[in-house]
């Protein structure tokens, strides 16, 4: 008894009869994400910039940078892509 593993199927086979392929939409994708970034951004700089005062831009930019992108990538990206897909996502070209 043989059987077909996906990975032999063609892709052709494994696409008929589904919805279309989705892709991010880029500038949906900047827009949502500059939304998120500059609230953030702004309250992080509030926080951090009287502590780091007359420090030299470059050691302040040190300590914003990581905790930006941690919060990005940990929180903001993923709620991003869970309640803005709709928004974003377009059928891709083809």
């Amino acid at each position: 008894m043989s059987t077909i593993s996906s990975s032999t199927r063609s892709p052709s086979a494994a696409t008929a009869g589904q919805a279309p392929s989705l892709r991010p939409d880029r500038s949906r994708q900047f827009l949502v994400t500059l939304i998120g970034v500059y609230p953030i951004i702004t309250l992080i700089l509030y926080l951090v910039l009287p502590l780091t005062a007359g420090w030299p831009i470059w050691q302040t930019t040190l300590i914003v940078a990581p905790i930006m992108v941690a919060i990005m990538v940990f929180w903001m990206i993923p709620q991003i892509q869970k309640r803005f897909a709709g928004f974003i996502m377009r059928p891709a070209r083809r």
